[in-house]
């Protein structure tokens, strides 16, 4: 059921900033509230939902969820995953939410470009949300493309495009959103570890490339041997996989040798102090100094 309770809230500000047009603004039973389709976002019972918790008994929902009308019935949320969630261990039988017309690729980008503006997101939240992202921004071009009279000169370019503006907001690059939707195709195993910081970023990139046996193998192995690949033995696992010559034996070799030719750089922690500030991820720091060197590169090594 819902209950209308549009002109007790002003949404103008609100509704600018999620998009849309708007139906109306009402309170729905939490039973009626469905989680989006694919949503790559976690809901976890942390401090943080406990927080959410606390201020929601004490000031009520300040901000209502945003849904859309599915066909078979209730709503499908589109922002508010976790205010439902809150709003379910606070007691509440419902939840304000705003009411908008979006077709399914405007429900995937407004879905996920709400939850990115989050503080902390997982590694594993981040490659699903990239994915289902670009897979929205790729049909819109495509169907645009379908509607120009010049669809075949234009549709590389409607691609190229789609990629950038995934990673527009975030400060990404191409490359760097390619790499982070790889990690979709890791194994949930080894994708909790990139989320758990036990697997580094790019090992876990260079491992997606192996086949979801050969993960199974790995695992195994890193079980066995307590170890978790490097880079350099990230990229000998990849070799042994295109090599067709992947093994159990052949992991372990790999995993209990140390690779001699991967290069350990350390940077003295007074210089990064000098160019980002404490709040600054090992991982935002890491890509900020990727993408530099790219750009090196790419002038052929002149500063």
């Amino acid at each position: 059921m819902r209950e209308s309770i549009a002109g007790k809230i002003k949404i103008n500000t609100y509704a600018d900033i999620i998009g849309g047009e708007i139906n109306e603004l009402c309170e729905i039973d939490l039973t009626d509230l469905h989680t989006f389709k694919g949503h790559p976002f976690k809901v976890l019972d942390d401090d943080r939902m406990q927080e959410m918790v606390e201020s929601i008994k004490a000031h009520g929902v300040l901000v209502p969820g945003v849904v859309r009308v599915r066909p078979e019935g209730g709503y499908e949320i589109i922002s508010g995953h976790r205010r439902k969630r809150a709003c379910e261990l606070a007691g509440l039988s419902k939840m304000p939410v705003l009411i908008k017309k979006y077709t399914d690729d405007e429900a995937i980008l407004a879905m996920i470009d709400s939850n990115l503006q989050r503080e902390e997101i997982l590694p594993s939240e981040k490659a699903f949300a990239y994915k289902m992202k670009l897979e929205a921004l790729t049909h819109q071009g495509k169907m645009a493309v379908a509607e120009d009279a010049e669809a075949t000169s234009r549709q590389v370019g409607e691609k190229l495009n789609s990629v950038d503006l995934v990673g527009l907001n975030m400060g990404e690059s191409a490359r760097q959103v390619h790499r982070y939707i790889r990690l979709t195709e890791l194994s949930s195993d080894l994708l909790d570890m990139v989320d758990d910081k036990r697997l580094k970023f790019n090992p876990a990139v260079e491992l997606s490339y192996l086949t979801d046996k050969q993960q199974g193998i790995l695992l195994k192995v890193m079980s066995e041997d307590d170890a978790v690949p490097s880079l350099a033995q990230a990229l000998q696992l990849k070799k042994l996989s295109r090599e067709q010559s992947y093994t159990k034996e052949s992991v372990h070799v790999v995993m209990s040798v140390s690779i001699e030719k991967e290069k350990k750089i350390s940077i003295n922690p007074d210089i990064i102090k000098r160019f980002f500030t404490p709040e600054t991820s090992e991982e935002e720091i890491e890509n900020i100094i990727v993408k530099l060197l790219e750009k090196w590169k790419k002038n052929g090594g002149k500063t």
